[in-house]
């Protein structure tokens, strides 16, 4: 009895280490990659590793994104205000995590019984999944969103979690990034689009594979409006 408890007990001792371990290395490495990313503008994000993958192994090519990396400098003001009123109002004063409107998609599911909650997702969160993650939507991403949203949020200034933002975010098919989306869409470079046009790029962010800034429907036209009004209202 004693030496089975013995083995039981060096054999829960190991794994335990090795949990803590493993943990140890996560973290380092996670906290490299937010650091690097801090420094140095990412050669690609993973939905680009996943469309590299499929074009390796798949008769059926996709199309590679079209992209150029772009400073803030060389992005319009205009561009920022549109995607920060269509996407994440109150990006400059909180932390990651819009509790406001966590709070609001909490009332839908729990309170208004609606089947799909609003969209809660912050411009940080966004772009950890960008960076970071693969896109389905099961808990052990939701959990490791939150986790590099705060690690985001804690090496990063705003203004480079912006940048990030702008120069990665999926912009349609073939389109990453706002230089190449004010190219595709306006024949025109990022630092030069009106306040119009960046609304309407804005607009399609969440659907950018079906929305359409240059031929918007009811629906896309409704945001436009919406977010120039914000646009007017919101100072940097």
């Amino acid at each position: 009895m004693a030496k089975g408890k013995n083995f039981i007990k060096r054999i829960t001792g190991w794994g335990i280490g090795f949990f803590i371990k493993l943990m140890v290395i996560f973290i380092l490495f996670s906290v490299t990659q937010v650091t690097f990313v801090r420094y140095f503008n990412p050669p690609f994000t993973i939905p680009m590793i996943g469309l590299w993958v499929t074009n390796l192994f798949s008769s059926e090519k996709e199309i590679m994104p079209r992209h150029e990396w772009r400073d803030m400098k060389d992005i319009s003001p205009l561009l920022i205000k549109a995607v920060m009123a269509g996407e994440d109002q109150r990006f400059a004063s909180h932390h990651g995590f819009d509790m406001v409107e966590m709070n609001k998609a909490y009332d839908d599911i729990v309170k208004n019984k609606t089947k799909r909650a609003r969209g809660a997702s912050t411009i940080t969160m966004q772009l950890a999944r960008t960076l970071f993650l693969w896109k389905d939507r099961d808990l052990a991403r939701k959990a490791l969103e939150a986790y590099y949203t705060v690690l985001l949020e804690l090496f990063l200034n705003k203004t480079r979690i912006m940048e990030l933002y702008l120069n990665t975010v999926d912009w349609g098919t073939g389109i990453m990034g706002a230089e190449a989306a004010s190219q595709n869409y306006f024949k025109v470079s990022a630092v030069k689009v009106t306040d119009y046009q960046a609304a309407g790029m804005a607009a399609v962010l969440p659907n950018p594979h079906k929305w359409s800034p240059v031929n918007p429907g009811p629906y896309v036209r409704t945001r436009i409006s919406t977010i120039m009004g914000y646009m007017g209202d919101m100072h940097l």
